[in-house]
């Protein structure tokens, strides 16, 4: 029996699936397999990766804006959508990171708050994947505090000129579209740019020693002139970008626990065969100690994870929900991370095995869309009635 089906069958998740989630599942876990596992340690120690070709893939897969409606986006259940995403991260985070910023940033925002034109212009194309969006909303100076941001929209006759800078954005440098936030003199407000607009740019940003396998990078608006049409009409203030980061952190919820029991499966594996004083490593009462407690925090991630599927499936999600499932799975997952590594000793920090490169994936996941201590925060907020965060 595998590692993977002795958790399964330790919490009995199968069970609380519907037969085409656990299809879905599947195909996702055999793709990732067959296509990207191969690749990925030799990826993420280039720090590059065949993005468009695998955008390509994935929207042939229905993976692009599974979870939306219409506008050949597949319409999966939100639980589904969460499937794929674990077994993605499952792989590595910075291929979950590209399908999420595409469907749940991007794809959503033009999606729930765009004109008909901009859902025409743009979903049939980004759901398979022959356009690749991107999310500007974090900026150098304003990360946490998005409504502190310095790039700013103004009026010019019919037109809009766009200023400022963005940091931190996945796929920004493979980008056709970008969805950027901005002040207004009427609060903050989204526009649909097209990345070859004069004015705009996307410097890939380098060094990283995490998400090294994912397109990470600077956007620059440089007096970038829009049409009026670009304006997302529907969405006004912060609940525009903040919706669509809630779409983004349900997916890490699920994402998370990928990565962490691709990290258990390893030390498993390594510790019945790996051999310490004429008896293998798993035949230890603390390594098994190790495993049985990662194993619970595993389970209980799914368990999670899965709850917030059902919720949100029957459209009753809050936000302080999915904080808590984004605080507690990224928490736990890279503390399971870290603990595999003991396990499999110096061979643990090679590409030889995973678990080094999920532990520094997670270092990234633990932080953006919402630290640990913001969505802390949002917990306490929704349990005091109290407000901290100022």
């Amino acid at each position: 029996m595998s590692s993977t089906q002795s958790l399964t069958q330790l919490f009995a998740l199968d069970h609380l699936l519907e037969p085409e989630e656990i299809q879905i599942r599947d195909t996702v876990r055999k793709f990732a397999a067959e296509r990207i596992r191969p690749h990925i340690a030799e990826w993420f120690e280039a720090a590059s990766l065949p993005a468009r070709e695998l955008a390509k893939e994935f929207g042939s897969l229905g993976l692009l804006g599974m979870h939306l409606d219409g506008y050949d986006c597949a319409g999966m259940s939100a639980t589904a959508y969460g499937l794929a995403c674990l077994e993605l991260e499952a792989v590595d985070s910075g291929i979950r990171s590209l399908v999420s910023v595409q469907g749940s940033l991007a794809m959503f925002s033009i999606h729930h708050w765009g004109s008909e034109e901009q859902k025409q212009e743009w979903l049939p194309k980004m759901a398979a994947g022959e356009a690749i969006g991107c999310f500007g909303l974090t900026e150098p100076d304003f990360g946490s505090n998005p409504g502190g941001m310095r790039t700013n929209a103004k009026r010019d006759g019919d037109d809009w000129i766009l200023n400022g800078t963005k940091m931190w954005i996945t796929n920004g440098s493979i980008a056709d579209v970008a969805v950027v936030w901005a002040q207004t003199d009427d609060g903050v407000r989204g526009f649909v740019v097209p990345t070859d607009t004069p004015g705009f740019s996307a410097p890939e940003i380098h060094s990283k020693m995490s998400l090294r396998a994912s397109v990470t990078s600077e956007l620059v608006l440089d007096s970038v002139r829009l049409p009026a049409s670009a304006m997302l009409p529907e969405a006004k203030g912060l609940r525009g970008p903040l919706s669509a980061l809630n779409e983004a952190r349900f997916g890490i919820a699920f994402g998370a626990i990928g990565a962490a029991r691709d990290c258990l499966e390893t030390a498993i594996d390594y510790a019945e065969t790996r051999e310490v004083f004429d008896k293998p490593l798993a035949a230890y009462q603390l390594t098994q100690a190790k495993i049985a407690d990662m194993a619970l925090e595993v389970g209980k991630g799914h368990l999670l994870a899965y709850n917030l599927g059902r919720i949100k499936d029957r459209g009753e999600v809050t936000p302080e929900q999915i904080s808590t499932g984004k605080l507690n799975n990224t928490r736990e997952s890279i503390e399971i991370a870290r603990t595999c590594r003991t396990i499999l000793g110096a061979n643990g920090i090679t590409l030889e095995y995973p678990v080094i490169r999920h532990a520094n994936n997670l270092e990234s996941v633990l932080t953006y869309e919402g630290t640990t201590e913001m969505h802390q925060l949002s917990i306490g907020r929704a349990l005091t009635g109290e407000s901290a965060f100022r």
